[in-house]
C-alpha cells in the first residue's frame, strides 16, 4: 500500500498578549497586602461576632495577589519569550523589561542574538576524490521564536548538524586546488565558496526559523594521508610554471639580441652559427649554474 508524503505544517512566530509588569507589579502588590490586611481585619470581626465572611474574602484576594506573582517574567534585549496555554502556541513576547500574563500560561524564553559556532575539523572528499581537512565559522541567529521551539526538537543541536551536513556538500563540489583548468576551488575561490556555504545553511536551516548571517572557512588542508604526496605535486607545477616563465624570457632576450647585432650591423651570422649562438644564450640565460665565458683570440671562423 502506497503512502502519500505529508508535508510538516510550519509554525509562524505572532505577537504574544503580555501586559506591562510594573503595572501589574502594583496590582500585585495590592492584591496580596489587600488581602493580607482583610484576613487580619476578619480575625477579629470573627472574634467579636463570629462572622467569617471578611475573613475567607481575605483569604480569597491573598491566594489571588500570591497566585499573580508567578505570571511575572522578564525580557533582556534580543530576547524573546514563548507563551502557550495549556500545549497551544499563543504568541512570542519581545517587548523588553518585566512583563505578565496569566498565571496558567507556559513562557519558555529564547536569545535571537547572534551566535558563533565554529565548527570541528572534519575530513571530507573534494570534486577529485582527495581527501582533505575542512572547518568553518558560522554566525547564525533564531528569526522565528515560533518554528525554533515547535518544528525542531533541539534547534541548537540540529544547528550544529546542519553545519557538518551543508560543510560536506560545499566542500565536495569544488576540487581543492586546480592543477589542469580554470576552475572555481575551495583554496582558490574563498569568496565563492562561502557564498554557496551560506546559500546552503539559509537552505538547510529555514525549517528551524534560522538565518545564517555569515559562513566561512577557517581551516583548509589535504588530509595527512595525501599531504605530502600533494606537497611534492604543488612543488612540481611551482618548478614547472618558473621554467616555463624563463624560458620564455630566454627566448624573447635571445631574439631581441640577434635582432640588434643585424640592426647595427655589428656581425653577420649564417645560419650555422646563429643556431650556435642562440643554444650558447639559452645554455646561459637558462642554465643554473654560473658559466664560465672563453674568449675566443683566433678567427671567427677557425
Amino acid at each position: 500500500m502506497s503512502t502519500e508524503h505529508i508535508p510538516m505544517a510550519r509554525s509562524r512566530e505572532v505577537p504574544a498578549s503580555g501586559y506591562n509588569g510594573y503595572v501589574m507589579l502594583l496590582v500585585s502588590l495590592a492584591l496580596t497586602l489587600g488581602g493580607v490586611w482583610l484576613f487580619l481585619a476578619g480575625v477579629s470581626v470573627a472574634k467579636a461576632d463570629g462572622s467569617p465572611l471578611m475573613l475567607i474574602i481575605g483569604i480569597l484576594i491573598a491566594l489571588v495577589g500570591l497566585l499573580s506573582w508567578i505570571g511575572f517574567y522578564m525580557i533582556q534585549p534580543n530576547q524573546g519569550a514563548v507563551i502557550t496555554l495549556f500545549g497551544e502556541y499563543r504568541g512570542t513576547d519581545r517587548t523588553e523589561g518585566l512583563r505578565w500574563v496569566w498565571p496558567w500560561m507556559m513562557k519558555q524564553k529564547i536569545s535571537v542574538r547572534a551566535h558563533n559556532i565554529h565548527s570541528e575539523r572534519i575530513k571530507i572528499n573534494d570534486l577529485r576524490g582527495n581527501p582533505i581537512d575542512i572547518a568553518c565559522n558560522v554566525v547564525w541567529r533564531v528569526r522565528d521564536t515560533a518554528q525554533a521551539v515547535f518544528d525542531v526538537d533541539d534547534y541548537d543541536e540540529f544547528v550544529n548538524i546542519q553545519i557538518e551536513a551543508g560543510l560536506r556538500t560545499v566542500g565536495a563540489r569544488h576540487p581543492y586546488d586546480d592543477f589542469e583548468e580554470n576552475e572555481t576551488t575551495l583554496r582558490g575561490s574563498p569568496d565563492v565558496v562561502n557564498s554557496e556555504l551560506q546559500a546552503e545553511l539559509n537552505e538547510r536551516l529555514a525549517v528551524a526559523g534560522i538565518v545564517v548571517d555569515e559562513a566561512g572557512l577557517t581551516h583548509l588542508a589535504y588530509a595527512s594521508e595525501i599531504a605530502g604526496a600533494m606537497l611534492r605535486r604543488q612543488q612540481a607545477e611551482a618548478v614547472i610554471a618558473a621554467r616555463a616563465k624563463l624560458v620564455m624570457g630566454a627566448v624573447s632576450m635571445v631574439e631581441m639580441a640577434l635582432e640588434k647585432l643585424s640592426a647595427d650591423d655589428i656581425v653577420h651570422l649564417d645560419d650555422e652559427r646563429r643556431a650556435a649562438m642562440v643554444s650558447n644564450l639559452m645554455v646561459v640565460l637558462c642554465g643554473e649554474r654560473d658559466v664560465n665565458p672563453v674568449v675566443n683570440a683566433g678567427s671567427l671562423y677557425q
